[in-house]
């Protein structure tokens, strides 16, 4: 596997390349620009791309999903937690992240309601300015109510900050916060291969329903 050796070959060829070139193209929507990004850095390398998600099977998005979950799981008892009061969870198990400059994320999840799979969405962002760098990393966002879950089926996508609370759960909070201390509507956790990490910036990402192939 050469996944991990190549990333400077994503940064400096794809990021600043492929995403100079294409910019005016892209730029026609945040999440349009920040899921090109995401697939030219696939292009340029396809293992990293898959990792991201880009080009997977409903199944596989799925199979990743679910074993990033029992992962969280495992790394924060809070996660697990929650689970048992949340109306769903919303699991993107690799988020691709890449800039040179000018920069995005992209990633594909499912939603599961009881455990069952429920629908398919992609995360996206774009971001601008001093930047020179990659990284991956998750998200497992519960869903506390059903009137955030709204938000998910809206035609043009959800940008995360608007409509309902939202709060990025790290390490400190996952041991303070109690069942008399939940009043938000979404709670954010964010991962890594090594478990529990500070949270990676989703507000003002997009969220977007999609229909992978089965």
């Amino acid at each position: 596997m050469r996944r991990m050796t190549r990333w400077t070959i994503l940064l400096s060829l794809s990021a600043a390349t492929a995403l100079q070139a294409d910019l005016s193209g892209l730029m026609n929507s945040v999440g349009d620009f920040a899921k090109g990004v995401g697939k030219k850095a696939g292009e340029a390398m396809e293992e990293v791309g898959r990792s991201a998600g880009v080009g997977l099977s409903a199944a596989e998005i799925e199979q990743r999903a679910q074993a990033a979950l029992e992962k969280l799981y495992q790394s924060s008892p809070k996660a697990k937690e929650l689970a048992q009061k949340a109306k769903a969870i919303l699991v993107f198990p690799e988020v691709l992240k890449a800039g040179a400059g000018i920069g995005g994320s992209y990633g594909e999840g499912v939603l599961f309601k009881h455990g069952v799979p429920a629908g398919f969405y992609s995360i996206a962002a774009a971001s601008y300015g001093m930047q020179l760098g990659a990284q991956s990393y998750g998200y497992a966002m519960f869903f506390m109510d059903d009137k955030s879950l709204e938000y998910l089926d809206k035609n043009q996508g959800w940008e995360v900050g608007t409509g309902p609370s939202i709060v990025l759960v790290d390490k400190g909070m996952a041991k303070t916060t109690t069942n008399t201390t939940l009043s938000s509507s979404v709670y954010v956790f964010t991962f890594s291969q090594k478990g529990l990490m500070a949270g990676s910036g989703i507000q003002g990402s997009k969220i977007s329903r999609i229909t992978p192939e089965r």
